[in-house]
């Protein structure tokens, strides 16, 4: 998903700025680390998965006993069935405590909308991810059009679900869809004057990024450095920043920190002029899209979609 040599292109700002580079990964100071880890299940029981993870090697992890599970729903890890693919939140190095199984997140612009029960929506991903289409059960339409009313194309749409036999089902509202169209995105406050030390905001996730990536999708970039049509957009008083560099992100309801690099552009997530109300309620307008490692390793539940953050330049 990202721009070639990042780690490069950050080095290179840093000099020219006169700062040091800072390193990516979590504070050091933040106590016992969360891990992520991911794969496809090989055998599960109620106490041990063992998982093939992307590079092809086998894992085997301890499920802790207070664990839980989602895939659709709540499940007990010992349900998942092998073959789904899954990220996990670990402690003390190889102890699971929560299991996300085949979860997507489904985000864009509304294109059509057909069927009577089971909805197909066309979405629009942007410029980098192109076109999806996915389905609304029956079951999950009415939850999810409570929470997005404008159920009409040109509007904004924002599901979590699972990937299920090659279809994409939305299940769950990420969020409360913004009242305007996606082309119509307010205007953000007086330009950005560099005092803020840090801005607060909702940080969310995309699963577009690499299955083990740490990084983050950020709105207000150079349209020239991206190559993107659409960058640069956001209601929120955010200072254009290039691919590379590397932002400071705290989870105020974690409190936890880590330095995440900017590896693509998220000019989808600068169109939502939403809030996030996990642990408190958030300012309008998202600050930054995580990769799910970068995002669980902060402390977020991929779930709930969203937490509230701050960031600053690492």
């Amino acid at each position: 998903m990202g721009y070639p040599s990042v780690d490069r292109r950050r080095v290179l700002a840093a000099a020219a700025l006169g700062r040091e580079s800072g390193v990516p990964g979590p504070d050091p100071d933040d106590g016992e680390p969360i891990r992520a880890v991911a794969g496809e299940i090989m055998d599960i029981s109620p106490h041990l998965i063992i998982i093939e993870t992307p590079a092809g090697t086998e894992e085997r992890l301890v499920i802790a006993p207070w664990a839980t599970a989602w895939h659709g729903q709540d499940v007990a890890p010992a349900d998942l069935a092998a073959g789904s693919m899954v990220t996990m939140r670990t402690r003390a190095g190889r102890v699971v405590e929560r299991i996300w199984a085949d979860t997507t997140r489904i985000t864009g612009t509304i294109q059509s909308i057909s069927g009577r029960r089971d909805l197909t929506v066309e979405l629009d991903c942007g410029p980098h991810r192109g076109h999806r289409t996915i389905t609304i059960p029956y079951r999950a339409s009415g939850r999810l059009q409570v929470r997005h009313p404008m159920f009409e194309p040109g509007y904004l749409f924002d599901a979590i679900g699972i990937r299920q036999q090659g279809a994409s089902l939305a299940l769950l509202p990420a969020t409360s869809q913004p009242p305007y169209p996606a082309r119509a995105v307010p205007a953000p406050p007086p330009a950005y004057a560099g005092l803020q030390s840090r801005i607060s905001g909702p940080a969310t996730w995309s699963d577009t990024f690499d299955q083990e990536e740490r990084g983050a999708a950020y709105p207000m970039l150079e349209r020239q450095d991206t190559g993107c049509p659409d960058a640069g957009v956001s209601c929120t008083g955010l200072p254009y920043l290039a691919v590379g560099s590397l932002l400071q992100v705290r989870n105020l309801c974690s409190q936890r920190n880590a330095n995440v690099p900017v590896v693509a552009c998220g000019c989808v997530a600068g169109r939502f002029c939403d809030r996030c109300v996990e642990c408190d309620t958030s300012p309008r307008g998202r600050i930054v899209e995580l990769s799910p490692f970068s995002y669980v390793e902060l402390g977020g539940d991929l779930v709930k979609g969203c937490f509230n953050a701050q960031i600053g330049l690492g």
